[in-house]
Formats: C-alpha cells, structure tokens, sequence
C-alpha cells in the first residue's frame, strides 16, 4: 500500500477552501492517489501514524465507519 505523501498533501492544502485537516487528507488521497474505495483509503490510514491519530480523534475504526463519515461530510 503506498504511504501518504505529506509534502504533496501541504500543496494540495494550500489550494482548498475546507478547515478540516482530515476532510483535506481524504480529498488529496482519493485526488493524488485515485483511490474511491474506503476500504483501501482506510488502509492508507491505519498505515500512517499521523493519519490514524486522526481516525482516533473521530472514533473511526473500520472502513465501514469511514465510509459513513466520507458521504456525511
């Protein structure tokens, strides 16, 4: 599974009008990454530590969790 690109995702940061960092990290990965599916999104997630304190923070602990919290927002 590729890791996330941090450098490409403070770029791609800088050209969103959201606030939120997770909403942010989620367009840039299915952006950068052309991923759709929450389960290989959420396996991104898990992998990366910053990006699981995130998951953490929203109680968001299988990919089915993700996928509600993608179409919510």
């Amino acid at each position: 599974m590729a890791d996330i690109n941090w450098a490409e995702y403070k770029e791609y940061k800088k050209y969103t009008t959201k606030k939120d960092n997770f909403e942010i990290l989620l367009d840039f990965i299915k952006s950068y990454y052309n991923m759709t599916s929450p389960f290989d999104i959420f396996e991104i997630l898990q992998d990366d530590e910053i990006a699981k304190m995130m998951l953490d923070k929203r109680d968001i602990t299988d990919p089915e969790k993700l996928e509600n919290f993608m179409f919510t927002y």
